[in-house]
């Protein structure tokens, strides 16, 4: 009697546990799916360029006080998109690294709004023994020859100058992968530029040479130079400066001199007595 009555309390402690058990982890799972989303993130690496497809795409939870600005919260509106940048695999699908809707693939989706994309040659010098990769800045710099004005007659000489700073390398040859770090000797690069610098670039290179100087990614600062010419680049210092002359002074009004007064005219001398009086004396003139 008393064996069925502990194996009955003990059946009853083993079903409420089990219900204790069931309605814990049903509000787990209740608070957990109120306090997340869900969100895109990409199932392969994706790279710059591309057409995202379901198959590349797929919905994973995340904590709703966590959610990354911009990130893609169904499938639907990542279908179709052409992605700006690359998305390594599991990364969250943002906005910002997607085309417009309506984009087409290839570099142009790329390009941001109110960019150009325009190339020039280069060779392994010009083009900084390839070092200058997609996703870098780099500045133009123009070798040419300017019209110097003198004391003489206007002359060439030459002069070398940066004329476009901090421009961004979109591609190089027909790459625009911006995960590979390896050197590349490429004979063509494609720069991404406002209308104004395209215009100041074909300019540049129909007037002189053109070369590329990798720059800092994080420095913004212009270099403000005034180019180097062929004058600037033998002065070592050394060679003392001619001081420009001085202005010339105007010289004060000089007084007039005055006229010299006529001295008057001397009678003419005569006999003179001199007549003494006891103590007093004078002189009369005949």
């Amino acid at each position: 009697m008393r064996n069925t009555r502990a194996l009955t309390m003990i059946a009853v402690a083993l079903v409420m546990a089990m219900a204790a058990v069931v309605l814990a982890a049903q509000w787990i799972v209740g608070q957990s799916a109120s306090n997340s989303n869900k969100v895109a993130v990409a199932l392969l690496d994706i790279s710059m360029g591309a057409r995202i497809t379901p198959e590349l795409v797929h919905m994973v939870d995340w904590p709703s006080n966590s959610v990354p600005p911009g990130a893609l919260l169904d499938l639907k509106s990542a279908d179709g998109r052409i992605t700006r940048a690359n998305i390594q695999r599991g990364e969250p699908i943002m906005e910002g690294k997607l085309a417009p809707a309506g984009t087409t693939g290839g570099l142009s989706a790329v390009v941001a709004a109110g960019k150009r994309a325009m190339t020039v040659r280069v060779n392994d010098v010009v083009g900084v023994a390839g070092f200058a990769l997609p996703g870098n800045f780099v500045d133009i710099l123009v070798n040419t020859q300017s019209d110097f004005h003198g004391d003489s007659a206007p002359r060439e000489q030459a002069i070398s100058k940066i004329v476009l700073e901090r421009i961004l390398v979109l591609a190089i040859a027909q790459e625009s992968n911006r995960d590979d770090t390896k050197p590349k000797v490429v004979n063509a690069v494609t720069l991404e530029l406002t209308p104004e610098q395209v215009e100041k670039l074909d300019l540049a290179r129909s007037v002189g040479t053109l070369s590329l100087v990798l720059r800092n990614q994080i420095d913004p600062a212009s270099a403000n130079t005034e180019g180097a010419t062929k004058s600037s680049l033998l002065d070592d210092g050394r060679t003392p400066r001619q001081a420009p002359a001085p202005a010339p002074v105007a010289a004060a009004p000089v007084a007039p001199t005055p006229a010299p007064r006529p001295h008057p005219p001397r009678e003419p001398q005569g006999d003179k007595i001199e007549v003494i009086k006891g103590l007093d004396r004078s002189s009369q003139q005949f």
